[in-house]
């Protein structure tokens, strides 16, 4: 037995949360929604793509958002990203860069930390 790949990620939103996820997610971050599989779609969140990325989104009821734990996504165009993200209201803290990486933490629109990386 061996592990073979990351498969997805999965985000914990509040209930009722999906149009506001799709502003941020779609909208700031440039992901494209993909759509659930009709056995699960009953459960609420919304599920997005890019490239080898998919992030699902997943409803919880008695919802906290992750203020450390975090993915991070490494893009192109982070200058872009920080101005869509500082536009649309988003929460950001610029981070130190490391290892050949600039950086910034970005909050969703329900608190969750996400990292935001490009290679120098």
């Amino acid at each position: 037995m061996k592990v073979l790949a990351l498969d997805h990620l999965q985000i914990a939103i509040p209930p009722g949360g999906e149009d506001r996820a799709r502003e941020f997610y779609s909208g700031v971050l440039g992901l494209t929604e993909v759509p659930k599989p009709s056995s699960m779609a009953g459960r609420g969140g919304c599920w997005f793509a890019a490239g080898s990325l998919n992030l699902h989104l997943g409803v919880e009821e008695d919802f906290h958002p992750a203020k450390k734990a975090h993915p991070a996504l490494l893009v192109e165009g982070l200058d872009e990203l920080l101005a869509r993200g500082e536009a649309a209201g988003a929460a950001i803290k610029p981070e130190v860069s490391f290892g050949g990486f600039r950086r910034f933490h970005i909050f969703d629109p329900f608190g969750n930390r996400l990292e935001l990386m490009e290679r120098l």
